[in-house]
């Protein structure tokens, strides 16, 4: 049994790729100034050296039903965020309106096609603008506000 921490890397380098062989494949990085190599008695982990992982989240359901044809602009943005739901249909539409941190900052019920969002007392900073159907989020937008 191996336990342990892992820390991830957040560094930049200046090249990398990856490198195909009859042995197999390899990702590399060029420009990389520091590791460390931890051994257990049947493993062993090379800090400061590419570890793959993936971080996925769904963002949105596409479905034929609904047509979803759903757009939002300008973005990046200074005032004011037009949303364009179009032919969407969408029989409970609402948009939630969320900071970087999570924070709801807006939550209205779509009467219209088009809808103004008036962001101009906001900070400068990213937001997602969520749109949901009843409770079922259908769309979500990553918005920067300038």
């Amino acid at each position: 049994m191996f336990v342990g921490f892992v820390h991830a890397q957040e560094s930049p380098v200046a090249a990398g790729g990856t490198a195909t062989g009859t042995g197999g494949t390899v990702d590399y990085s060029v420009g990389q100034v520091v590791y460390s190599t931890y051994t257990g008695n049947n493993s062993y982990i090379i800090q400061g050296v590419q570890q793959p992982y993936e971080i996925s989240r769904v963002l949105g359901v596409e479905n034929q039903e609904i047509g979803l044809d759903i757009q939002v602009y300008p973005n990046p943005t200074t005032n004011h965020l037009t949303l364009n739901s179009g032919e969407a249909k969408l029989s409970s539409p609402t948009y939630h309106l969320v900071d970087n941190f999570g924070k709801v900052i807006e939550i209205k019920k779509m009467i219209n096609p088009l809808e103004t969002i008036i962001m101009e007392n906001l900070p400068s900073a990213t937001y997602f603008l969520k749109v949901l159907n009843g409770s079922v989020e259908v769309k979500i937008f990553k918005i920067v506000k300038n």
